[in-house]
């Protein structure tokens, strides 16, 4: 069995995982198409801050398909992605966790890295590796993850207008602006992938006031301690 990559998002942005969750460890820069890509090296583990690289990237500018290379290189089998994302209903209020199920991602880019007969994938989340994410994640967290729910990513980097979360919110639960593409990226690398989004902020126009920035820096700053806890107890495990 390879190893297991852990890929932060802006919950964790600027949280050192390694660290955090006790792994000795090294960084290396991987070099690969569209990289080198800077990886934390924790021995079972490798950490992968999509949005730092080593300067802040913004998520139209993530090569997704450089960071699978980097992991693959690295020896990694399967990815636990982490998420940060905004809730397209009251149900899924700021602090819900859930194991995502699908997606929608109309990416205004070529998805595929291939030209050829291999860039016709059928896309989707590993079943099995997120199976067993979901049973480790909720037998460790203090409040249970949702199982399933359909994340729709947009271009960004700006949030979305009220209008566009209404229309979005007819045929997903949260919004964010990574998962979907880099589900496929992963994909396309042979990898098992599945991801955990935690829900920073109620989207744009849910919520009886209009969304800031301030409002979601601060739903991601307060849902650092909580996900660190769980991740605490989880990542050993899956990297077993």
């Amino acid at each position: 069995m390879g190893r297991l990559a852990v890929v932060g998002g802006h919950t964790v942005l600027d949280l050192a995982l390694d660290e955090a969750l006790g792994f000795p460890s090294r960084e290396r820069r991987i070099p690969v198409p569209g990289g080198p890509v800077l990886v934390v090296d924790a021995g079972p583990v490798v950490f992968l801050q999509r949005h730092r690289q080593p300067d802040y990237v913004l998520a139209p500018q993530l090569d997704h398909h450089a960071y699978a290379h980097a992991l693959v290189v690295a020896g990694c089998d399967r990815v636990l992605a982490l998420g940060s994302c905004g809730g397209l209903h009251r149900s899924f209020p700021p602090g819900t966790t859930l194991v995502l199920d699908d997606f929608v991602s109309f990416a205004p880019r070529p998805e595929s890295r291939f030209v050829d007969g291999r860039s016709l994938t059928v896309p989707g989340f590993d079943p099995e590796w997120r199976a067993r994410v979901l049973t480790c994640w909720n037998r460790h967290a203090a409040t249970p993850a949702r199982d399933g729910g359909v994340y729709w990513q947009t271009t960004g980097p700006r949030f979305e207008t009220p209008a566009e979360i209404r229309m979005l919110a007819a045929f997903a639960d949260v919004v964010g602006m990574t998962i979907g593409s880099e589900s496929v990226a992963h994909r396309e690398r042979g990898l098992a992938y599945a991801a955990v989004c935690v829900v920073d902020n109620y989207a744009n126009g849910v919520a009886d006031a209009p969304l800031t920035v301030e409002e979601f820096e601060a739903g991601a700053a307060a849902n650092v301690a909580a996900l660190t806890a769980t991740l605490r107890r989880v990542v050993p495990e899956l990297a077993r």
